[in-house]
């Protein structure tokens, strides 16, 4: 079939995506025909995943099946969900299995057509032909992405869901994540809970569910995500968003639980993968996570969705299993990695580990040890983080074993939780690191029960006329910590009792650097890096 799409499709670059070499011989075909200059091909998803996080597609036509691994659909959430594959690329899947749960799950994924083979080249043209009009009728919201404008993309999306106008079930998923990006939970709410009225679509249930996380309500939430997953087993998303609530609760084995479950049904999803690999590693399920970061590894070795957590924590549990040859091998991927990018800190730091790990296993504990108290003098630095923390106290456990006394042990770990143990989950995700050692668990519920008492005296010192002297307190200590919650706490007592503060613009001032510094978490609980999109949110890239 010879016939254009549209007058732009002869300046596009198309990608066909199928085992069968004949399938994808036929579909380049098909697509030099409707006028598209460029059609690239692959068998394997892989090669697939690369060549989309490397340039971008105008069209990509992608079967759901592949003997060596992985699956379309699983390729097409990855890439939307991390934001590796811009708005502008028209994905369209084709099957062999035309069956209501496939087609619900493709829809889900803001899949942008689906095809049942046979299928002639005419069904084709007819569907990469609406689904790029698509594209231009929504043109306006996402200019206005592009364009930052996002109170005006909300409104396009709103109006066109209201007015029921074309493409209104999609406008109205995408007006309901800027909203959450806006921190305006309640409205975000109730754009899904109309949806979910409407069309009991699971993206909106669960988008309600992430809408009541945002705003800090975890019970009504977990209601709503055990709700929706009795019903909906297969719908992959809502995995992520409970395995977040389960980390936020303290409830690390529920959490490996859930991406346990979750990696099964998407085998070759390599956040997923990375993530239940962390959590074993934390809950100290050695096999298990060496099995899972590995084949993390030989997955992601290309890819952008790679973390060098894994490859650290990796590291880690060679070491544990006094596997030396693997030690060193992780060690020089971390020393790799660091001198590509020398500008990051996070990497630079994850090096140094990988390479005291090898001085332990080297048996040169002085100089492991060594390593270890430089490391630690970076603690006060505002973009030491979680992760860095958690990557530390792992660390420590094992140098007890090397030579480190208890003294220097619980003076580090006091220093770690003044920071860093800011809820019961924070606290709980260090005690994990630290693998769960009976004494170095007590050091770190100590110290979290000291800045519960700083928090519950300033709040009751408020609470007897004394605002002034409350946000002193918590501002002392917080400034000497880095404890996020006390930093908070000030700003937020100061801010509800200015009239009764003198000089608080100076105190609020004062608050607001703090928090710029030490309030701002760059990192999850547990986990791997993520995009900057929301735990189970759709992406808005244009």
């Amino acid at each position: 079939m010879s016939q254009l799409l549209d007058r732009e499709v002869i300046d596009d670059t198309a990608l066909v995506i199928d085992a069968n070499a004949l399938s994808r011989s036929v579909m380049v075909q098909h697509l030099r025909g409707f006028g598209f200059a460029t059609v690239k091909q692959v068998g394997r998803i892989s090669d697939a995943r690369e060549m989309l996080e490397n340039r971008p597609f105008e069209l990509v036509v992608c079967d759901t099946h592949f003997d060596n691994g992985g699956s379309g659909q699983e390729l097409l959430d990855e890439l939307r969900r991390e934001q590796l594959l811009p708005y502008a690329t028209v994905f369209v899947m084709v099957t062999g299995q035309a069956t209501y749960a496939r087609v619900a799950e493709a829809a889900d994924a803001a899949l942008d057509s689906y095809l049942v083979k046979p299928f002639s080249g005419s069904t084709l043209f007819d569907r990469i032909k609406e689904a790029r009009r698509r594209k231009r009728v929504l043109k306006d919201v996402f200019d206005a992405i592009e364009a930052k404008a996002l109170d005006r993309a909300i409104a396009l999306c709103l109006e066109r869901f209201t007015q029921r106008k074309p493409y209104g079930l999609y406008a109205s998923r995408i007006g309901a994540e800027l909203l959450l990006t806006q921190k305006r939970n309640t409205e975000s709410q109730k754009v899904y809970e109309a949806v979910a009225e409407t069309h009991a679509a699971p993206w909106a249930r669960l988008g309600v569910a992430r809408a009541l996380l945002a705003d800090g309500h975890l019970t009504p939430a977990r209601r709503k995500l055990d709700a929706l997953l009795s019903e909906e087993p297969q719908f992959t998303d809502l995995y992520d968003v409970l395995g977040k609530v389960q980390v936020e609760q303290g409830e690390m084995a529920e959490a490996l639980t859930t991406y346990r479950t979750v990696t099964t049904l998407t085998p070759s999803c390599i956040l997923r993968l990375q993530h239940c690999g962390t959590l074993n590693f934390y809950v100290g399920s050695a096999t298990e996570g060496i099995d899972m970061l590995e084949r993390t590894w030989v997955l992601g070795q290309k890819s952008r969705l790679l973390d060098m957590l894994s490859v650290l924590l990796l590291t880690f549990m060679r070491f544990d299993a006094k596997d030396s040859k693997g030690t060193v091998q992780g060690s020089n991927t971390l020393q790799r990695f660091s001198d590509k990018f020398p500008d990051s800190a996070r990497l630079r730091r994850m090096a140094e580990l990988g390479l005291t790990l090898v001085a332990l296993t080297e048996g040169k504990p002085a100089i492991a040890l060594k390593r270890a108290r430089a490391a630690f003098t970076e603690l006060p630095l505002p973009d030491y983080d979680m992760e860095a923390a958690t990557n530390m106290l792992s660390l420590l456990s094992r140098l007890k074993r090397h030579g480190l006394e208890d003294a220097e042990y619980q003076l580090i770990a006091h220093a770690i939780a003044e920071r860093f143990a800011v809820s019961k989950a924070s606290t709980e995700v260090l005690i994990a690191a630290a693998q769960s050692q009976p004494a170095v668990t007590a050091w770190l519920r100590a110290t979290y029960a000291e800045v519960m008492r700083t928090a519950e005296d300033a709040m009751q010192l408020a609470m007897a006329g004394h605002p002034k002297a409350a946000v002193s307190n918590l501002l002392e200590r917080g400034s000497a910590t880095g404890n996020a919650k006390l930093i908070e706490m000030a700003g937020l007592v100061a801010n509800r009792h200015q009239e009764r503060i003198e000089g608080v613009q100076a105190i609020v001032e004062d608050t607001a650097r703090l928090a710029q510094l030490f309030c701002a978490p760059t990192t999850q609980l547990a986990g791997v890096r993520r995009s900057n999109r929301a735990v189970g949110g759709l992406v808005l890239r244009r």
